[in-house]
């Protein structure tokens, strides 16, 4: 694994300390699994969409979580069919799997929903009036606060 520095980022930046936490877990994530399949889309400035791929799943056998900022999809049987089937071929999986999406601030999973195999999470910022930009008017009359 390549190891690099991300110091000369911190120079000029203030509260992204977490930004080297996320690197350092991307680069160790496992990029060999791509199952189930998976799009990201984005509908508007605010407005996105995770689709997953979840031919065979029923809502039963699937589990969203949100902790922390990640998103967590969780799937896999949880009964057996019919005992009594016995496959010629199987090509349709239906084996556990497990995404993880870390959700930038602000953003609230606001629906799910399964349709034609593919499970539809909406996504929304709500960006809070404090976290908005505001203007700071420049008094040449006051004295800066000393510190």
């Amino acid at each position: 694994m390549t190891s690099f520095s991300m110091a000369p980022l911190f120079r000029q930046s203030v509260g992204f300390d977490r930004f080297n936490d996320l690197f350092e877990s991307a680069l160790r994530n496992e990029t060999g699994s791509s199952y189930p399949p998976y799009n990201v889309e984005k509908h508007g400035d605010d407005h996105y969409r995770i689709v997953v791929a979840a031919a065979g799943f029923n809502e039963a056998d699937l589990e969203l979580q949100v902790e922390r900022s990640v998103l967590t999809i969780a799937g896999g049987k949880r009964e057996k069919d019919d005992d009594n089937v016995t496959y010629l071929h199987q090509g349709i999986a239906q084996r556990a799997f497990k995404l993880s999406f870390r959700l930038a601030d602000h953003i609230e999973v606001r629906n799910a929903a399964l349709s034609n195999g593919l499970l539809n999470i909406d996504l929304v910022r709500v960006v809070p009036e404090e976290a908005k930009p505001k203007r700071i008017p420049i008094n040449a009359d006051r004295p800066a606060l000393e510190g």
